[in-house]
């Protein structure tokens, strides 16, 4: 697989021209043979709080391998505009059966379609991961390349509509960023250090948002147990560190909502459900 510190350092230090108003072009990056590490898998887990038992993944530990080959697509020619300022917005994964660590997997990965809209360019990337011929995990990346219009009002994104009365309560500390990033292999910098994140406007570190989602469905594997099943989730605010957060759930037989929230339960950094 493709090194991410070397992509991102295209990504952060090369230079685009910007949006040139076309369409995106269909872009697709394949690699076979993969063999995954027990090692970094079990670090992964352990910073996503995650119960590995050395054999099943955790069900996005796949998207942190996809992520590389979104990073090669990254930086193709056919993608004008510069990075910085994209914005995941949406990130949808199916898993079809548990995996395991000793399957070899083929990953692909495509930028399928784009699409403008009142806040910029969409554009989704879907990704699919292979045990010889069987399609095993599936994922839907969405991402927004914003474009600033004068008077535009940005909402404040909403809270879903659940019971929050007795949250989970989450402390995360402003290491949590490059403690990720030495398992994930996401070296953003962004979610390094302050210094760092200052230079793109933030005062601190912020999450890494699929982070967020990991840690969120860690919570929620013990009821998802190995049933198939699709977690989409909206990543609706950033979460700056270190900070206290709130996380609580419901679920009926064959979904669960969820939600991630700042600690007095208002403002939603993350909202999502699972379906079997």
């Amino acid at each position: 697989m493709p090194s991410l510190f070397s992509l991102y350092r295209k990504i952060f230090f090369g230079r685009k021209p910007g949006w040139d108003q076309q369409p995106l072009p269909y872009i697709k990056v394949t690699t076979p043979r993969v063999i995954l590490s027990e090692a970094k898998v079990s670090q992964y887990a352990q910073v996503c709080d995650f119960q590995f038992d050395g054999k099943v993944l955790p069900p996005t530990y796949l998207y942190v391998m996809a992520f590389r080959l979104h990073a090669v697509i990254f930086t193709h020619d056919g993608i004008t505009f510069p990075l910085l300022g994209m914005i995941h917005l949406k990130n949808r994964i199916q898993v079809y059966r548990p995996v395991t660590i000793n399957e070899t997997f083929s990953f692909e990965c495509a930028l399928a379609t784009s699409r403008e809209t009142d806040s910029g360019l969409e554009f989704e990337f879907v990704s699919k991961v292979f045990v010889g011929d069987e399609l095993v995990w599936e994922s839907l990346s969405t991402y927004l390349y914003r474009i600033d219009v004068a008077g535009r009002r940005v909402r404040p994104p909403k809270a879903i509509d659940m019971a929050w009365e007795t949250p989970q309560s989450w402390s995360l500390s402003d290491d949590l960023g490059r403690r990720y990033a030495k398992a994930s292999g996401d070296y953003n910098l962004i979610h390094l250090h302050p210094v760092l994140s200052k230079r793109f406007g933030f005062d601190r570190v912020l999450a890494h948002g699929m982070w967020s989602k990991a840690r969120c469905l860690a919570e929620l594997m013990p009821s998802i147990g190995e049933r198939p099943f699709t977690v989409d989730v909206t990543f609706k605010l950033p979460l700056l560190m270190p900070a206290d957060v709130g996380f609580s759930y419901e679920k009926s037989v064959d979904k669960m909502i969820f939600e991630l929230r700042d600690s007095k339960g208002r403002r939603p950094h993350l909202s999502g459900d699972v379906q079997f």
